[in-house]
């Protein structure tokens, strides 16, 4: 409650005391959802009749009437909720009087901090404005007398009625494109971790739109679960108006937990799950609607044109063209032959969608509803034929995604695979994830489908792609939970043992090839024996290799790259090579290329940094699109204590996100005929914003860092010190532990935490204080995570003791926290 209307309970509101009765009723624990939003608008009728009726009375005003639109006609009234208000007056008072009559309306309105939007007109005046403003129009679709002359509010609503449904054809159009450009700005709402209940798409808007639809005669939405999801939205609402006293429609993740209790559920997970469910019931309404207006304008265009054409007779009859054993197409859509009998043939399911999603047609939801009521379960383990239905279906690229929606939404995928329910609209809270986890599943497989002539089993890795992340929601490692779950799934959809091996194996491993790849060292031959161990034959490996760029590709933009893409392609045929026979090479001195040796001759020679910064901002994809990758920033120097820290920490002070980095040391000849260790530093950065720093200056500062004239970690207290902490998601804790047998040559500490400027500075300070030794380092960032690995020796060169690098890994871990 704001403090605007709790300092105004006292005060005297109207007639009819409507400040406190509306607070009492706010306050209320056993009243809410449509029964406390249906007394809200009760009482704001009450306290509005009676302003009316005495401002009426004192202004001389006759033949009016105040009348609620939009949501406050519908009586969807939240806590925060706008008043939608319209004076209507036949034009017979003085236009003094009418502005009197107003005035006496709107004050108190806004005396009690009351958001208010009205308006005054006469009925010519609101239909000509209606016929002008779609939102205006849609807005009176609802309108509801509160008070004065009825029959003046009850002859504008059927001439509004009237105009909507002779204007159909031109305003239905128009609807949609605004719905869709909606939808462009605002998302989807069954996908967005801080969604907006009101304007994104599945939203109130849409869930509005399709009364309006129904209203024009020419269409209606799917009623099933309809109602039921506007009350989720609306209630969810609700509870976020009185949890933060805004009339707000975001649900922002800091609120969520707060909103998820006053709605007596779980957490805030629980929340958006239910959310989500909601959208995509209002989502699927929102399509089949819009195709059947669609269907049903183009037909009013043609039907004049044909019956000119034969003559005025009937119209020609719906051609119905075979697609496939029971499934024919009709008039655009996918649908069931007269012969289909779904009660006795347990595929017709797959295989109309199959044929649905290969000729790129919508499954009709009537179709989908009668499967849904009338076909038998498949028997288990299923035969055949639906396996290969279901691996047609899943390999049709984006025409999947509408058709499995279809059968989601009537229940229908759960039936054929009861472990999806699990994963049923559940959110991934981490934001590098675009989708929820179910239609990850299927993004999965939309861009494994693209891969399949890269492997010698399309249909194993179609599959692995549509359970790889199946383990979500269960506890402990979704990859080991999803292993368990994948081989009953794949033993169910009639995969024979080996082949349920292959896709429990790419389930269990499917992040082993990019984490690998992104946080080892892969001139270590223990990192390659490892994964070959893991993976077992060159075909899972051909396999697990496409499910890698499909799971990352339907992740997130942020989440696949050139670099990781040539990091994980180099991987695959070291493995491929150990898994052939051939034996890893043991590491030999790395090997710099051209620029890299220039540079080591250089810092060599001279005994001083030396840097190179080259503004590389793209790099073309496979298919030629281009695509941003930061800046290359190498830098050469001779091997020495604290390089590390000093030069992540220069890089922090100029404001420059480390994307990736890598550090190794390679050896030269010297003049005298002895060799020299020179450390080499490889970075891909970016400018936080402004232009990038001249490499002179980032050389100069990194002298004066190693020579300690420089101190970083001042500097970037100062500066942390000068900037007021925004408020954001509170992130987990860092996270910091020795990699069990990564390698033979070091150990291995992985740092997992929230990406920040600094970081690897601090990380590097922490181990430079430790006394230990950093042979090469990886640093990955993807979205707000960075997940680091440093390969670290004693000082002799030796892997550290398991106790010693147990106490390492807790004091980094220190150091972050």
């Amino acid at each position: 409650m704001t403090s605007t209307e709790v300092t105004t309970e006292s005060e005297d509101s109207g007639p009819s005391g409507y400040a406190a009765a509306r607070l009492r009723l706010l306050q209320e624990k056993a009243r809410s959802g449509p029964p406390r939003r249906a007394a809200l608008a009760s009482l704001t009728d009450d306290w509005l009749t009676a302003l009316f009726a005495a401002a009426a009375e004192h202004a001389g005003v006759r033949g009016a009437a105040l009348v609620a639109v939009g949501g406050y006609g519908r009586g969807e009234l939240s806590p925060r909720s706008d008043l939608d208000l319209l004076l209507l007056h036949d034009g017979s008072a003085d236009a003094a009087a009418v502005a009197a009559l107003a005035d006496r309306i709107w004050y108190p309105v806004w005396d009690l901090g009351l958001a208010l939007d009205h308006s005054v007109r006469t009925p010519a005046e609101a239909r000509r404005t209606a016929g002008e403003d779609l939102k205006v129009q849609l807005g009176l679709l609802d309108a509801r007398p509160v008070a004065g002359d009825l029959g003046l509010v009850a002859s504008l609503r059927t001439a509004i009625l009237a105009d909507w449904r002779n204007q159909a054809p031109k305003r239905l159009p128009a609807l949609d494109e605004l719905c869709r450009e909606r939808a462009e700005r605002q998302g989807e709402l069954q996908f967005l971790l801080e969604p907006d209940l009101k304007e994104a798409r599945g939203g109130l808007r849409d869930a509005t739109a399709l009364r309006a639809v129904a209203a024009s005669w020419v269409a209606d939405a799917p009623r099933e679960g309809l109602a039921e999801a506007r009350r989720v939205l609306l209630d969810a609402r609700d509870a976020l108006h009185l949890t933060t006293g805004r009339a707000t429609d975001r649900l922002a993740l800091q609120e969520q937990d707060q909103v998820a209790a006053a709605l007596g559920l779980l957490d805030a997970d629980a929340l958006l799950r239910q959310v989500y469910e909601a959208a995509r019931t209002v989502s699927y309404a929102t399509d089949v609607t819009w195709r059947e207006v669609n269907r049903v304008l183009r037909a009013r265009s043609v039907r004049p044109r044909l019956r000119a054409m034969l003559g005025g007779g009937r119209a020609a009859a719906v051609d119905r063209s075979p697609l496939a054993d029971g499934v024919v197409e009709a008039d655009g859509e996918v649908v069931l032959a007269r012969t289909a009998r779904p009660e006795r043939d347990p595929v017709l399911v797959l295989r109309a969608a199959a044929a649905a999603a290969q000729s790129e047609l919508p499954l009709s939801r009537h179709v989908v509803r009668h499967l849904a009521t009338a076909a038998e379960p498949l028997p288990v383990p299923w035969p055949a034929e639906a396996r290969e239905e279901l691996v047609t279906l899943l390999g049709a690229g984006e025409a999947t995604v509408p058709v499995w929606d279809a059968l989601e939404a009537e229940g229908l995928i759960t039936r054929l695979l009861p472990d999806w329910e699990r994963v049923h609209c559940r959110p991934q809270r981490n934001p590098v994830h675009t989708w929820t986890v179910d239609r990850h599943l299927v993004e999965a497989a939309v861009r494994a489908s693209s891969l399949t002539r890269r492997v010698g089993r399309p249909d194993l890795l179609l599959v692995a792609a549509l359970l790889h992340d199946i383990g979500k929601g269960w506890p402990g490692d979704h990859s080991v939970a999803g292993e368990v779950i994948a081989r009953d799934m794949a033993a169910r959809i009639g995969f024979d043992p080996h082949d349920v091996g292959v896709i429990a194996t790419l389930v269990r491993h499917h992040l082993l090839l990019i984490e690998t790849a992104t946080r080892r060292d892969l001139d270590d031959p223990a990192t390659v024996r490892s994964v070959a161990t893991a993976i077992g034959t060159a075909s899972t490996l051909e396999l697990l290799h496409a499910l890698t760029e499909a799971d990352a590709l339907a992740t997130g933009p942020a989440a696949w790259s050139t670099w990781r893409a040539c990091l994980v392609t180099d991987l695959v045929k070291r493995v491929a090579a150990v898994l052939a026979g051939e034996e890893p090479d043991e590491p030999e001195p790395a090997a710099p290329g051209v620029e890299q040796e220039r540079l080591a001759i250089e810092a060599l020679r001279t005994g001083e940094p030396v840097l190179a910064l080259h503004a590389q901002t793209e790099t073309p994809h496979e298919d030629g699109a281009p695509e941003p990758v930061g800046v290359e920033l190498l830098i050469a120097l001779p091997d020495r204590p604290g390089v590390l820290p000093a030069a992540a920490g220069v890089l922090a002070l100029h404001r420059l996100t480390v994307r990736a980095a890598d550090l190794r040391a390679v050896e030269l000849p010297t003049e005298l005929g002895d060799s020299a260790d020179v450390l080499l530093l490889s970075w891909r950065v970016a400018a936080e914003y402004g232009a990038l720093p001249q490499a002179t200056r980032l050389r100069a500062d990194l002298v004066r860092a190693l020579d300690g004239s420089l101190d970083i970690p001042s500097r970037l207290a100062e500066r942390e010190a000068a900037y007021p902490r925004r408020r954001g998601v509170k992130a987990p804790p860092p996270r910091v532990t020795v990699a069990p047998a990564g390698s033979q040559l070091a150990t291995v500490i992985e740092v997992r935490a929230q990406d920040a400027p600094g970081l690897l500075h601090r990380i590097g300070r922490a181990l430079e204080r430790s006394a230990v030794r950093v042979r090469s380092a990886h640093v990955s960032t993807l979205g707000a995570n960075a997940v680091d690995a440093f390969y670290v020796t004693d000082p002799d060169g030796r892997p550290l003791p398991a106790a010693r690098a147990a106490e390492l890994a807790q004091e980094v871990e220190k150091a972050l926290g």
